[in-house]
């Protein structure tokens, strides 16, 4: 006997990061742009979730009613051995591990190894936003200046 189960249709910005992420042979479901995310957060379609350290997120900014669980800890950035525990925790009135899950990061590194461990866990629909809150560093050093979370002017505040 074979038990169906009810595929549910994600929206379109997810099923083309799907589709790049199997192209890519990534371990998650896949990326999606600061501008794809926002879209889909305010349509209720995901859940937002900064990976980023509780400092980075005092002293440079953070997304209104983001979640927070650090993939990392502290200035030196210890990994947060309770990372998938305390994720889980956090998503479980929106789905726990079926939810549809974007992670935030700085520059969408961390948030990357952070969707790979969570995916291993068990999220199937989880997402990494690419670019992250302040974007890649430039030659000179800055980041924000070419792409990013702040550099698409979403919205976020300061502490």
């Amino acid at each position: 006997m074979s038990i169906e189960v009810e595929e549910i249709a994600l929206p379109e910005a997810l099923e083309r990061a799907h589709a790049d992420a199997v192209a890519q042979n990534l371990s998650y479901a896949g990326g999606v742009s600061p501008p794809e995310a926002w879209q889909l957060v305010q349509q209720g379609a995901a859940v937002l979730v900064d990976v980023r350290s509780a400092e980075e997120r005092k002293f440079v900014g953070h997304v209104p009613d983001s979640l927070h669980v650090p993939w990392a800890t502290g200035t030196a950035l210890t990994r947060n051995p309770r990372f998938v525990r305390e994720l889980e925790a956090k998503v479980a009135k929106a789905g726990g591990k079926e939810a549809v899950v974007l992670l935030l990061c700085r520059s969408g590194k961390r948030s990357a190894l952070a969707a790979e461990a969570a995916a291993k866990a068990g999220f199937t629909r989880v997402f990494n936003v690419r670019e992250g809150f302040e974007g890649e560093i430039d030659a000179h050093q800055h980041r924000g200046v070419a792409d990013g979370w702040r550099f698409h002017g979403l919205p976020w505040v300061q502490d």
